[in-house]
């Protein structure tokens, strides 16, 4: 009797548990933008308040995979969108593995031709696995009202850039008001482009450029930007030197809150309310 007291409890805890999440999926809730720590290279993962999970780059390794599952519910094996800047090694080496583990909606990429292994084991998985969609000009993903992600960058010009990271896409986030600009490795030419054509730039969030590099992040396009807060994701004492001193002191001098995963781990920020809470998800381990 016993026995089977208990094996009533546990399945009416697992509905129960299934059914909150579910029901949290379908309503608004919070806005969580995490930074993954994924050493010497980039991961986000978008949690949008209707439960649609994206997740831009994979960072240079598996590690990804450890830091989703601390940053994920232990049942959510589903990402909606992938979002691949460009084809380095430490943004899309790791997406393979997500490949893998998870259900994926589909893939945005900037379209260029595989040119090392990691890359085209990341499309070949992608080709099989879900559907793999060539960016060649803005597009807008809507998430829910007043929530939308929108590729604002590259254009026909970043198809012939000889810099890669020059053709990184560039997407900005927009939901009930809360900002936020993921700018993969462009540098200062891709820059002086996104000025030139006059792209809404102004958000409260901005993922720092090319790890903090000073080869991007130049004062007039942070000033554009005017972040709030400004996230770099680069590995602890790693051999590149990032980010840059000049980078810290012109994000210092335009007034923003400085986040780095190199010293602080995996960085999540939650907006409910018009309140914005940084939690730091896990350490150097």
């Amino acid at each position: 009797m016993r026995r089977v007291f208990f094996i009533g409890a546990v399945i009416i805890f697992v509905i129960a548990l299934f059914s909150f999440y579910y029901l949290g999926r379908n309503n608004f809730s919070e806005l969580e933008i995490t930074f993954l720590d994924v050493g010497q290279g980039d991961s986000i993962l978008i949690e949008a308040p209707r439960g649609q999970n994206i997740l831009i780059d994979g960072g240079p390794d598996k590690q990804v995979i450890r830091r989703l599952g601390e940053a994920l519910p232990f049942w959510e094996r589903e990402i909606d969108l992938i979002i691949l800047t460009h084809s380095h090694a430490d943004h899309v080496t790791g997406l393979s593995s997500v490949l893998e583990r998870f259900r994926v909606g589909k893939v945005f990429y900037n379209g260029l031709k595989p040119e090392t292994p990691e890359y085209k084991k990341f499309l070949e998985l992608a080709e099989s696995r879900t559907k793999l969609i060539q960016i060649k000009n803005k597009q807008k993903l809507q998430m829910g009202p007043q929530c939308q992600i929108e590729i604002i960058y590259p254009g026909e010009w970043s198809r012939q850039a000889d810099n890669l990271n020059n053709a990184s896409l560039v997407s900005r986030l927009d939901c009930r008001g809360e900002t936020a600009l993921f700018t993969g490795d462009v540098e200062k030419e891709a820059e002086k482009k996104l000025l030139a054509e006059d792209y809404s730039l102004k958000s409260r969030v901005l993922k720092v450029s090319h790890h903090g590099s000073d080869t991007s992040s130049q004062k007039k396009f942070l000033k554009k930007v005017d972040p709030e807060i400004a996230v770099i994701q680069a590995g602890r004492d790693n051999r590149k030197g990032h980010p840059s001193r000049r980078v810290l002191k012109r994000l210092e001098r335009i007034g923003a809150h400085i986040f780095q995963t190199g010293l602080s781990g995996t960085i999540e920020l939650s907006f409910t309310d018009n309140q914005t809470e940084a939690q730091f998800l896990s350490g150097r381990n």
